[in-house]
């Protein structure tokens, strides 16, 4: 399960197998998503409506999208970004998951979790997202870089992205857009965490167990559950960390339409509600929900199969 449990005794897994199953759930996840999370990003940076009326709209649907970068960068274009994208999602998952079950064994032990069970998951999964996103912002710029770089591309290796941003760009530019990221991710993380928990309950409140092996169907569903709800709920500042994290970056995004430089995140926020309406702030919504019910379901589904699959080999080594 996710999240410390006192009663799973020998069942618990080492820091280990909690940090390496934390990885290979990342590592898994970002493969089968990344076609979706290029195609939110195009969007997200895009400054003109996601509408067909608009002449000026480079994308205005999925399948539009998806027809639209196939036609013009090809299908390698949907993975643009994915080494740096498999760094980040092996290194965060490692840090969130092993961050989040020492972080509720410590509430159990000062008697804070079980009384406050949804509110001790919504706290411990934002601050282990939170120490996550420390750990591995550099890389999610670079990652953000990359996928939103059309033809001709600015950066043709991740070593030259590194290189050309720290020289022109200072070493500040790998934290770019640090402040809406940890802002968003404190909330997001925890309304994960703490929704799947609560959805988990749920659903065995309505399909009580009998004694089938349904579990992994049950933590596939509430993590998409939960993915749902979290993003929808913290998405314009989403969309504000990566309007950020493209800032400096902007010959590389002319072949997509207009585009905009930014002082800060007030600025953002007034620049697009000027220029773009509340409805801006919701770009890319639709490819993000179905982006963060996969991922999310996939990252739980994955993780609880692999600490079973760790317990399981421990015990057969006994």
């Amino acid at each position: 399960m996710v999240g410390y449990d006192a009663k799973a005794d020998v069942r618990s897994n080492s820091k280990l197998e909690v940090a390496m199953a934390g990885s290979v759930s990342g590592f898994v996840t970002r493969a089968l998503i990344s076609p979706l999370d290029v195609i939110k990003i195009r969007f997200q940076l895009q400054i003109e409506r996601l509408c067909p009326s608009d002449p000026n709209a480079k994308y205005h649907g999925i399948f539009q999208a998806i027809k639209q970068i196939l036609r013009e960068e090809g299908p390698a274009a949907f993975w643009k970004g994915h080494i740096p994208a498999q760094i980040l999602s092996v290194a965060y998952g490692a840090v969130q998951f092993l961050s989040f079950e020492e972080l509720t064994e410590l509430l159990y032990r000062i008697n804070l979790y079980e009384t406050h069970e949804f509110t001790a998951h919504f706290v411990c999964g934002g601050l282990s997202a939170g120490a996550a996103t420390l750990a591995v912002h550099p890389v999610d710029v670079l990652r953000t870089r990359l996928a939103a770089q059309g033809e001709p591309k600015i950066y043709n290796t991740l070593r030259d992205a590194v290189w050309t941003m720290y020289r022109t760009e200072g070493p500040l530019v790998f934290y770019k857009g640090l402040a809406p990221t940890v802002i968003a991710i404190f909330p997001y993380a925890g309304l994960q965490f703490s929704c799947y928990r609560s959805l988990k309950h749920a659903y065995d409140w309505v399909i009580p167990p009998d004694g089938k092996q349904t579990g992994n169907l049950k933590n596939l569903l509430c993590g998409c559950g939960s993915g749902v709800i979290s993003k929808t709920l913290t998405y314009p500042l989403d969309l504000f960390k990566k309007r950020l994290q493209v800032g400096g970056f902007e010959h590389a995004r002319s072949a997509f339409g207009q585009v905009r430089s930014y002082r800060g995140l007030l600025d953002l926020t007034k620049q697009v509600l000027q220029d773009e309406g509340t409805q801006g702030l919701f770009k890319g919504l639709s490819p993000s929900l179905l982006k963060a019910a996969l991922s999310t379901g996939f990252m739980f589904f994955w993780y609880e199969l692999f600490c079973n699959l760790f317990h399981c080999i421990r015990r057969e080594d006994r």
